[in-house]
């Protein structure tokens, strides 16, 4: 794959399956590189593979389907190039679609009430007089911000105290009805007063000083549960709950486990059959902050409070949500294990049962009421498709990546494992270019810590290979999906274990492949990886050339400068001076003797850009050789979801470094403009 070749990367959503199980719907969306954006609609997948998937939308971007319980009705988001993303409804059967909301901000998730008549959504409301609430007032005008708290803005959002995620209740309207005809000429002027706009009012039930997040219905509707953080000295840790609310509005309720821990809950959703209530949680330690390496645990516990139970074990499994009902009492959540995310059904009682497993990526599912279960997933020769279980099996519906697969050459990772130098097993792959070699080599580190690469399809590694180079990648302590006591081992110990993991790991991939060129390798990474190629290149000199992306790079000016510097460093590196500069990769620069490039974007606000000006500068002193490569307009995301024009400048931009420090045939110095 070339970076020119973005475009081919056909990115599935999570599946909205029909009630009567005959189809599923998902959104396909890809970068575009004439609109500078992504664009997509959304496609309907018969689960009959005699026939054909087909799109059934024409919006620029079209997101997030979900049928009506009663499966007469579709709702998704729509995105126009310059709008936010608002509600829209179609008839299931086919039909125009209709716009439900006019949110200044857009709408975020939503969810359907048990009664098809109702849609419960998350929408950020503007304090007036920001963020184009008042016209004439850009951002350079508005009022000043007194800041007092701790937790006071977010990476691709900015501040949030202006701006808090609440919830909204919207009636949908009779889609076979007469449209709205809004008033013109002498009706406009004989009824000024009136504003119709043919969207229905959505009436605002949540008002608190917080986000609110995850909304479902109880069983019979009459109920909003959702998470917040609603607690005394909720600044000053990580903790959220589930709350109740009337579906009318009111005051919130806390819906608390009578055996309570201090968690912070990510996803909550009521059981059909109106008894349990299901929540993802991480247990936070006693001061409500250490989230360091927490597995994230199923629990269920009655709709009303009571003893909250379990249902999956915090040291091997890490579960996720979104949370899909596959029955009166179970509900489907995916599974972060061994380089893979897994698909299980989990019952109230405890029983568990794999769905989905081995070297696949499962993107989300869900069931219809016959018990058909559709599913999107990514593996090593697809960026996204759907499939239908049958009898356990996977039974392939699409083929969104055959455009890819038919441009470019797609290598399959080879999995590959490794031991420590104290003999802990270290997992990874290892994707190979094609020829004969000796091959120049590319470590690359993943991000988080507590994240992992996987076997799936990877941009980057096959953007690497298609230059003729060969990809090396792992998942050392501190990485996810191993259980928890690996992701912990660099608690207080960052760039200890994690870098003799992934060096260990690179020199048995090079005393094991004889393609490969022992004396020409380089090393990179992002945001963590960022840290430990940062740390790495002040330990080990052996390598050609390094890239420090949108690093972790000072422990100390981080605490001031990101939007998780009042937690993140004192609990991975411990709170400490003498701490923090024992892993600072700033503290040990002048060791550094590796050319590098250093990558950041501006509105980062994960990885502020002043670790990355400060690092290249300390550099630039050294006499090391060195660029700055920054991205404007561009936050932690930019790999990921930055614009198509800047996704490809930043692969361009990698390829010209590696061209003038590890050539090969594919990639080198006059190829590159």
């Amino acid at each position: 794959m070339k970076p020119e070749q973005l475009h081919l990367l056909n990115s599935v959503s999570a599946p909205a399956i029909h009630p009567d199980g005959s189809k599923a719907v998902v959104s396909v969306v890809r970068p575009d590189f004439d609109a500078d954006s992504y664009v997509g609609q959304l496609w309907s997948i018969p689960l009959d593979t005699t026939k054909y998937p087909r799109r059934i939308t024409r919006g620029f971007r079209d997101s997030s389907p979900a049928f009506s319980p009663d499966g007469l009705v579709l709702a998704f988001l729509r995105n126009d190039p310059d709008g936010k993303p608002q509600l829209f409804v179609v008839e299931a059967a086919g039909g125009e679609p209709q716009r439900i909301t006019d949110q200044q901000a857009g709408v975020g998730g939503f969810v359907w009430a048990p009664d098809s008549h109702r849609i419960a959504f998350e929408s950020r409301v503007p304090e007036q007089g920001r963020y184009g609430t008042v016209d004439g007032v850009t951002s350079g005008d508005e009022d000043a911000r007194l800041i007092t708290t701790n937790q006071y803005r977010m990476n691709g959002l900015g501040y949030t105290a202006d701006q808090r995620q609440q919830l909204f209740v919207v009636e949908v309207p009779e889609l076979g009805g007469e449209p709205v005809v809004v008033p013109r000429g002498r009706a406009a002027h004989e009824q000024p007063s009136a504003k119709v706009t043919g969207v229905p009012p959505a009436q605002q039930v949540t008002f608190g000083d917080s986000d609110h997040e995850s909304p479902c219905f109880s069983a019979d509707g009459s109920l909003l549960y959702f998470v917040a953080a609603f607690h005394e000295g909720h600044d000053d840790d990580l903790v959220t709950s589930v709350y109740r609310i009337g579906a009318g509005g009111g005051q919130p309720t806390v819906v608390e486990p009578s055996n309570r821990k201090l968690q912070t809950v990510t996803a909550v959703r009521t059981s059909t059959d109106g008894r349990w209530l299901f929540y993802v949680a991480q247990d936070l330690g006693h001061t409500g902050k250490d989230f360091v390496a927490r597995n994230s645990v199923l629990y269920v516990m009655p709709v009303a409070g009571g003893e909250a139970v379990a249902l999956t074990d915090e040291e091997h499994l890490d579960v996720s949500g979104p949370l899909e009902p596959s029955g009166p009492a179970s509900v489907l959540v995916l599974n972060t294990a061994l380089g893979s995310v897994e698909l299980l059904d989990v019952t109230a009682e405890g029983g568990i049962t794999p769905l989905v497993h081995g070297a696949r990526v499962v993107i989300g599912s869900t069931m219809a009421a016959n018990g058909e279960i559709a599913v999107s997933f990514s593996d090593s020769s697809t960026a996204g498709d759907v499939a239908s279980l049958e009898q356990g099996e996977i039974r392939l519906l699409t083929d969104f990546s055959a455009n890819l697969r038919n441009n470019s050459r797609v290598t399959e990772p080879l999995d590959f494992d490794a031991e420590s130098t104290d003999g802990h097993p270290v997992h990874g792959w290892v994707v190979l270019p094609d020829g004969p070699g000796p091959h120049p080599v590319l470590l690359t580190i993943h991000g988080g810590p507590f994240a992992q690469y996987t076997g799936a399809f990877f941009d980057e590694a096959q953007v690497y290979a298609a230059a003729g180079y060969a990809v090396v990648m792992c998942n050392p302590r501190g990485s996810a999906g191993y259980g928890q006591a690996h992701g912990r081992a660099i608690k207080e110990r960052m760039g200890t274990l994690d870098m003799q993991d992934v060096l260990a790991f690179l020199d048995s991939v090079l005393a094991s492949f004889d393609a490969l060129d022992k004396d020409r390798v380089g090393i990179m990474g992002g945001s963590y990886g960022g840290y430990l190629t940062a740390w790495t290149i002040a330990h080990d000199h052996r390598f050609k050339g390094a890239i420090v992306e949108r690093g972790f790079l000072d422990p100390v000016s981080f605490l001031g400068s990101a939007d998780i510097g009042w937690f993140f460093g004192a609990e991975y590196t411990g709170g400490t001076p003498e701490q923090m500069a024992a892993q600072s990769p700033m503290a040990v620069v002048s060791r550094v003797e590796t050319p590098t490039l250093v990558i950041h974007s501006e509105n980062d606000l994960r990885c502020p850009i002043e670790q990355g000006q400060r690092y290249y500068a300390h550099l630039k002193a050294q006499g090391v050789d060195t660029s700055l490569l920054v991205f404007p307009g561009e936050d932690h995301e930019l790999s990921r979801s930055g614009t198509p024009h800047h996704r490809k400048q930043r692969f361009d931009h990698i390829l010209r470094w590696w061209a003038q420090y590890l050539p090969t045939d594919a990639n080198h110095s006059e190829d590159q403009p």
